[in-house]
């Protein structure tokens, strides 16, 4: 019996010491994967700093330099640098990395970092700067795949979850410094708890919420595997409209394909079912507002990244419409958006009363959409909204309040008479007559300096307000290597998408302008950006570029021209698509804890 004993005792005592060496193996491994993340995701240029690829420098912030302030990719030498110098530091061998890797990162969760330890649920984790005061639950952003300040790309995650009601804070107006960025950075700490149980046991007894935070991991782990060429292979079968993005038009297309695949295969969406037509559940379907009723028409009905059951949802959205808002409640001439923000506060008050998603994560994963010059400003009728939830805004403007890491930029397509645009592209670059054209009213800051410079008054810069009779502005487009599009009362454009329906060079001149899908789309591959202080030096900047350079740059536009594009029904890749990728990303970056 005491021989019996002795060994039993010995085996337990084994088995303990197995366990523990097993979890600290994955914590150690886990925070591999977690500090691959914090590397920049590109080489970073001069401005940025190496350590962190959410830190923005000032210098890139007083030039407006706002093409540096998107997510960035690292290159699969830089990832394996990153996974080989993290494995040397602590003595892991490869094979152990493979195996974990495979395994997805089910079961560890970091801690909330002591600075945010009186909010148990949200924090702010390595890199990322918080929107929101320490003193208050704030989302959480892990280094997942969304990175920084730019326009939410492949690296970051975003906790929240709300213990007591947020205190009233005023909207952020600016993008975050580099000193701002910095002090907001915290290590990452792992916390496992020992169990008897299987894996396959804890694995049922997990929460609902926790259920969907692990579906999120595991894409997130099979996102980082893309960095190091382990993701979905594509060849560029340009013939099919279904073929996979490839080539320099992307700032990674392999991150791309496997993000998409994920959010293809993972991304479910629960639209609030509260709210009458026409101010939720409806919106504009034609002209300049378009994509924001066409948007909320689709998420409808029988649509596949939709569920019924809130408990299965990633994400929350938030219908209502702020274009028909402005239709229906706004007095003419009154200046007055009291109405407008009354109906969108009770609207959140509402589901908050009635579900406890909201509550949870501070509004953090649910997202609303409008493409009205207004939209920002609406949106400051509830703290949370501004401050937590995804805003997918035309009005993509940094110095009005518009957060790159948080919020997305929507695309402008005007659809005149609510009709899809049939007649695309136009002919190649030697054979067009005009260098640049453009054609629009003279309101905004930008404009008339445009005039004043280049109205009618160039045969190669064709400026006009009003078109000459018996011409047409789409043969114009069709007729000019480059489009112009100036910012008018806001800083967002129908003419960009316009005039790459066109196979015309886009040529953006608003300095605030976060461009849509920028954390996917590199924007200098197929369009010119030109500062407003550089209007008068227009012609000399453009007649500088060569008609190899052009033609490369024409032929990329053609290659996008897919991602603007309204199906009906959506189609892959297409602008539903990419609206719907931009939030998917958005809520990779959020991690909300269930205590």
């Amino acid at each position: 019996m005491k021989n019996f004993l002795s060994d039993f005792a010995c085996n337990v005592r084994s088995a303990i010491i197995l366990a523990v060496s097993l979890v600290a193996a994955l914590v150690i491994i886990d925070s591999y994967t977690w500090r691959l993340l914090s590397f920049p995701w590109t080489i970073p240029s001069s401005n940025i700093p190496p350590s962190f690829s959410k830190e923005i420098s000032e210098n890139t912030i007083a030039s407006n330099n706002f093409s540096d302030l998107h997510a960035r990719l690292v290159s699969p030498a830089e990832a394996e640098a990153a996974i080989a110098k993290a494995k040397a530091a602590d003595g892991i061998t490869d094979d152990d990395y493979s195996k974990f890797d495979g395994q997805g990162m089910q079961g560890i969760a970091p801690l909330p970092p002591s600075t945010e330890a009186n909010s148990p649920r949200a924090q702010t984790v390595t890199g990322m700067p918080s929107p929101l005061s320490a003193e208050i639950p704030s989302p959480e952003y892990s280094e997942g795949l969304v990175s920084g300040t730019g326009e939410g790309s492949l690296q970051a995650s975003h906790s929240n979850s709300l213990s007591q009601p947020p205190i009233s804070q005023p909207p952020m107006s600016q993008p975050p410094t580099s000193n701002e960025m910095h002090s907001n950075t915290a290590s990452i700490v792992e916390n496992t708890s020992q169990t008897s149980k299987s894996s396959k046991d804890a694995q049922h007894s997990q929460t609902n919420l926790q259920k969907l935070e692990s579906s999120l991991r595991r894409a997130r782990m099979a996102i980082r595997r893309a960095v190091t060429g382990g993701g979905i292979n594509a060849e560029p079968k340009l013939g099919s409209i279904d073929y996979e993005p490839v080539g320099e038009l992307y700032r990674n297309a392999a991150i791309f394909r496997q993000s998409y695949h994920e959010m293809e295969t993972h991304f479910k969406i629960y639209v609030y079912q509260e709210g009458e037509e026409p101010l939720v559940h409806s919106g504009p379907c034609k002209d300049i507002y378009a994509i924001e009723g066409r948007f909320i028409q689709e998420l409808q009905g029988r649509n596949p990244f939709l569920t019924s059951d809130p408990e299965k949802a990633h994400a929350f959205f938030l219908p209502f419409s702020v274009a028909h808002m402005v239709s229906y409640l706004y007095s003419d001439n009154s200046k007055d958006m009291s109405p407008l923000k009354r109906v969108v506060r009770d609207y959140i008050d509402v589901v908050n009363l009635k579900y406890p998603y909201w509550n949870r994560s501070g509004g953090a994963d649910h997202f609303m959409l409008t493409c009205h010059d207004w939209g920002p400003h609406v949106s400051r009728a509830h703290q949370d909204l501004s401050t937590n939830v995804i805003r997918v805004l035309c009005n993509a403007n940094v110095s009005e309040g518009y957060i790159p890491y948080k919020d997305a930029s929507l695309p402008e397509i005007n659809l005149i008479g609510g009709h899809i645009p049939t007649e695309l592209g136009g002919p190649s670059g030697p054979e067009r007559q005009f260098l640049a054209f453009f054609a629009g009213g003279d309101h905004g800051p930008v404009r008339p300096v445009l005039f004043e410079f280049w109205k009618e008054k160039d045969s190669d810069v064709r400026v006009f307000q009003s078109l000459p009779p018996g011409v047409s502005y789409q043969d114009y487009m069709k007729k000019s290597k480059f489009c112009l599009c100036p910012g008018g009362y806001e800083v967002n454009s129908p003419r960009i998408v316009e005039a790459i329906y066109n196979d015309c060079v886009p040529v953006i001149i608003a300095d605030s302008f976060v461009l849509p899908f920028s954390d996917i789309l590199d924007w200098s591959t197929f369009s010119i950006h030109v500062l407003e202080k550089d209007i008068p030096s227009l012609k000399i900047i453009l007649e500088s570029v060569s008609m190899e350079k052009y033609l490369r740059m024409q032929d990329r536009v053609r290659q996008v021209q897919r991602h603007f594009l309204l199906n009906q029904p959506p189609k892959r890749y297409d602008v539903f698509h990419m609206i719907l990728h931009s939030v998917w990303l958005r809520r990779l970056n959020i991690l909300i804890r269930d205590y």
